[in-house]
């Protein structure tokens, strides 16, 4: 099994590439000014964005194009796991020194401390890509690259000063500026790929025809987001972002209507009682497809079999 690299504490990320630790729980790096270290996979318990060279390798991207090639946006969160050894060819791109590699880029890494008890803590689950796969990073402009290392410089100049009262709201307010700039740039790249994501949309609706046609329902129960989302090798939450910027609904609401229509289709047949629709299905309880169908349509499924 391939050992993994943990890191708990941004004082132990620091170090594992010679970097000062300034604040306990906030770092940015200049990956230039930094030692070599050996490639691997590498488990974060806290909040990481880098700011890679495409050309550089040394984190999975999948096999994706890219929108752009000034540089590549990663996000995790706590607990992620990310990174790999590199290839021969991807360790000739890079600086490599005694089995070692001098990474290229910038990072921004933040414990979830940092933002307790701030309004940043309270809607950190907001940035939604903090939780999606690697390969499907964030490929920004040159003017986007620019505002990203601007944000970087500022939160940097920031930990050298002394720590006053000031500090923490600075820092975090800054880290919150750029992940809202972050959102902006994420909706800029599902606009770019509209013709890939149409391609999405059209076979997620025929595999949600599919699944009503076929057997599933009645053995695996309704459709979910994270059943869809691994059809595509994609992570519920960038599918589900997906789907809300293309249908302004999202992957669940997407799906309930599916459901709907279907089960109207399926309340024409009288000789089938309303819980056997609910059954063929998909819903373990008739009274949760009742509440569903009466919610979206106005009317219970016997009266509506009544009006039609």
């Amino acid at each position: 099994m391939e050992e993994i690299i943990k890191f708990n504490s941004i004082c132990e990320y620091n170090e594992y590439y010679g970097i000062n630790t300034e604040h306990p729980l906030v770092t940015v790096i200049d990956f230039s000014k930094a030692q070599p270290a050996i490639p691997g996979k590498m488990n974060y318990g806290f909040y990481l964005v880098v700011l890679k060279d495409v050309k550089c390798g040394d984190m999975h991207y999948g096999k994706h194009y890219y929108d752009y090639q000034e540089g590549t946006l990663v996000f995790l969160g706590p607990g992620q796991v990310a990174g790999r050894a590199l290839t021969k060819e991807e360790k000739a791109n890079c600086e490599a020194e005694n089995g070692k590699r001098k990474p290229k880029g910038y990072a921004l890494a933040f414990h979830p401390d940092l933002i307790k008890g701030t309004a940043l803590g309270s809607k950190i689950s907001n940035y939604t890509f903090f939780s999606y796969q690697v390969n499907e990073a964030l490929h920004i402009s040159d003017q986007e690259r620019e505002i990203v290392l601007d944000s970087f410089s500022k939160i940097a100049f920031e930990l050298k000063q002394a720590i006053d009262k000031h500090s923490k709201t600075l820092i975090v307010s800054t880290i919150e500026l750029f992940l809202n700039y972050c959102l902006r740039f994420y909706d800029r790249q599902f606009i770019t790929r509209d013709n890939q994501n149409q391609g999405i949309l059209n076979r997620f609706e025929s595999l949600l025809n599919d699944y009503f046609v076929s057997g599933d329902p009645k053995t695996n129960g309704l459709p979910s987001v994270g059943y869809f989302a691994t059809e595509f090798n994609l992570s519920s939450n960038y599918f589900g972002d997906l789907v809300k910027k293309e249908t302004g609904k999202t992957a669940q609401e997407y799906i309930q209507t599916k459901v709907i229509d279907v089960a109207k289709e399926r309340i024409y047949d009288t000789t089938k009682s309303v819980s056997q629709v609910a059954y063929e299905l998909g819903f373990k309880y008739p009274s949760h497809f009742t509440r569903l169908f009466k919610q979206h349509v106005g009317h219970s499924p016997n009266d509506y079999r009544m009006l039609n």
